[in-house]
């Protein structure tokens, strides 16, 4: 882009150059024939010799602006006393009516916004965590600063600032590990006795100790016997000396309002496993393998209690 003045300056140049050329002209009317003969000669001559010493002369916007102004007023067949091709007189002669219509170049789209502006958006999302782009707009909106949402969305994506709900939440990942001390998750397993008859086991694993509850072993679980067991599990949780903040559960229909009660009236909050997201609840997962076993409920714990169940952080599934 040029400089802001250039154009001006470019105009009174050729506002000097066209009064000059008509006072030029104003007298030459005056003049004899025989003088403008002679005069038209010696400059001839003059043009044959600067086009010998300078082949190709240098001339101003001005200069050409005035030549094919000229070129217009002369006929076609007279063009070769210029100095230039025709086709020079016609380029320039479109150039000089393009640069009176266009309008001041703007670049499409909207205006970029300052170092300072940016600086502010910047610190209004850190400071804020919950404030969202509509919220950040308005309070610059009330300190007199006209910026749309989108802009304020692409500031902070260029500075990797997350949207407001995901700017401060911790993932999944941490939250059990923050929290592993008060969590305890819970599921269910089945194993098949000698006879095939399958038994429903119900177990407990505190996070922070991998430490297993086999809470209890039925051949029909339903709501009232989960919520009978997990009234005993409280008890030895908090004979174990384990402060239950959050029961880690999925979205089994057999555990019912009343089980959620039982855990709720002993502080804790239920967290419920995504769907179809078995890697959420992965302790639970990884449960004893399914294997014939002796008949009889008291059998089975005692089975269960001496399978290999290595739930240690050291032999365990590491979170």
């Amino acid at each position: 882009m040029g400089k802001p003045g250039r154009p001006r300056r470019e105009l009174w140049s050729f506002a000097y150059l066209a009064v000059r050329r008509l006072l030029s002209l104003v007298l030459l009317a005056l003049r004899t024939s025989g003088s403008k003969e002679i005069e038209i000669l010696v400059l001839r001559h003059e043009l044959e010799i600067l086009r010998r010493n300078q082949p190709r002369p240098c001339l101003q916007p001005a200069d050409r602006a005035w030549l094919a102004t000229l070129s217009r007023l002369l006929a076609r067949e007279r063009w070769s006393a210029f100095g230039v091709r025709p086709e020079t007189l016609l380029r320039w002669h479109r150039r000089l009516v393009a640069r009176h219509w266009t309008y001041p170049h703007r670049l499409p789209g909207r205006p970029p916004i300052g170092v300072e502006l940016v600086t502010l958006i910047v610190a209004m999302a850190s400071d804020n965590p919950t404030w969202g782009y509509q919220r950040i707009r308005g309070e610059l909106l009330s300190l007199g600063h006209r910026v749309a949402a989108s802009t304020i969305a692409r500031v902070l994506k260029t500075h990797g600032i997350k949207p407001a709900p995901r700017r401060t939440s911790a993932t999944w990942r941490q939250f059990l590990r923050q929290q592993a001390a008060g969590i305890v998750a819970c599921d269910f397993f089945s194993v098949d006795t000698i006879s095939l008859r399958r038994l429903y086991v119900l177990f407990f694993i505190h996070h922070g100790s991998r430490r297993v509850f086999l809470a209890g072993i039925t051949t029909n679980p339903t709501r009232d016997w989960v919520t009978q067991v997990a009234r005993n599990v409280t008890a030895e949780l908090r004979d174990a000396g384990i402060a239950v903040k959050h029961l880690l559960r999925d979205r089994d229909d057999k555990f019912g309002p009343g089980f959620d009660a039982v855990w709720e009236s002993e502080g804790a909050s239920i967290v419920r496993s995504p769907v179809r997201a078995p890697n959420a609840n992965v302790c639970v997962s990884r449960t004893p393998s399914a294997q014939l076993i002796p008949e009889g409920a008291a059998l089975v714990k005692r089975a269960l209690l001496e399978e290999e169940l290595d739930f240690s952080p050291s032999g365990g599934v590491s979170i």
